[in-house]
């Protein structure tokens, strides 16, 4: 079964595993220790969601698990591996514009998931509003995190400190606002393909999630 879903993820999806496997062996072979770490790291981690799918029966839309495996390969191989974050100074910052985006958007399906797509159980701005807190939390609480690996282990995951947290939150706030927006005008039933797009795919791979749905 497993080996079935693996042939069938697009081909960018095959192409990064590809890469990612060539660079494990390269650096296996050649002793670089770190890199085989990373390399296996983003392997799991990009894996995930095709686990993820099989035990809770969630159907992931292609291009959103595309999208999770790009972020995966682009934060953890190219950013930490091969020093992106220091080499591409707009790096980090896409990374959490997009990454606030895409919590936006699993903000708001969580709190219609747990009205069962009942688009009148609550005020639309509501359930906007707390899509959007839920990515700006996750986002708060990454920038926690960066800062107990600094103080804990003496790395540099902050980089300037106080100016790139700061920076970094702004972005989060923005792309979140970007994510819940778009939920915003998925309840009031505007669709702009997109992202409002992917809303309505997962809705529609996921129905029994969404049983009072109606449009």
């Amino acid at each position: 079964m497993w080996k079935r879903r693996l042939r069938r993820q697009p081909l960018i999806v095959q192409a990064i595993w590809t890469v990612l496997a060539v660079a494990c062996l390269a650096a296996l072979v050649t002793g670089r220790w770190y890199l085989a770490f990373v390399s296996v790291a983003t392997i799991v981690l990009s894996l995930l969601p095709v686990l993820f799918q099989g035990r809770f029966g969630i159907r992931l839309p292609v291009r959103f698990f595309v999208w999770i495996v790009v972020f995966v390969f682009a934060t953890i191989f190219l950013g930490e591996a091969f020093d992106f974050y220091n080499w591409i100074w707009w790096w980090d910052i896409v990374l959490h514009g997009v990454s606030a985006v895409a919590l936006g958007l699993v903000g708001f399906l969580f709190v219609f998931m747990l009205f069962e797509g009942d688009r009148y159980a609550a005020p639309v701005w509501a359930v906007a509003f707390v899509s959007f807190c839920f990515a700006l939390s996750v986002g708060a609480m990454w920038e926690v995190f960066e800062f107990a690996m600094d103080q804990v282990f003496g790395l540099n995951m902050q980089k300037s400190g106080l100016v790139d947290t700061m920076w970094d939150l702004i972005v989060d706030m923005i792309g979140a606002a970007i994510g819940a927006f778009a939920g915003f005008l998925h309840l009031k039933g505007i669709e702009l393909g997109g992202l409002t797009g992917v809303l309505q795919e997962f809705i529609q791979k996921n129905r029994r999630f969404f049983r009072k749905f109606r449009r």
